[in-house]
């Protein structure tokens, strides 16, 4: 079965977020867009490094994955996997090393 999956609360309000900015222009692909992230991260106690290495950071345990033009970051642990952010693709990395630097 894998471990535990996880999301950061700001990673939760990350996709809140998103799903209000979406809303603005269509509800419809806001759902569309925020089930596709929560899917997509069902699998991640199976398969937790399928995603690739973040590349701001260069570490084997922080993984993204790519949903539409989102970034869905992962801390891979023993014990758990924990979703910390997801952000635009173009939005700059700084605010979710700050994250998790705090969770360390």
């Amino acid at each position: 079965m894998g471990q535990k999956v996880a999301w950061s609360p700001e990673a939760l309000d990350d996709v809140d977020a998103i799903a209000s900015y979406i809303t603005r222009d269509s509800a419809f692909y806001a759902t569309t867009v925020v089930n596709r992230i929560l899917e997509t991260s069902r699998s991640l106690n199976q398969f937790p490094y399928l995603g690739r290495i973040v590349p701001e950071l260069g570490q084997d345990d922080i993984r993204e994955r790519f949903i539409y033009s989102y970034r869905r970051v992962y801390r891979v642990a023993q014990d758990a996997i924990t979703v910390v952010a997801v952000i635009h693709g173009k939005r700059l990395f700084d605010t979710v090393t700050e994250r998790m630097e705090k969770e360390e």
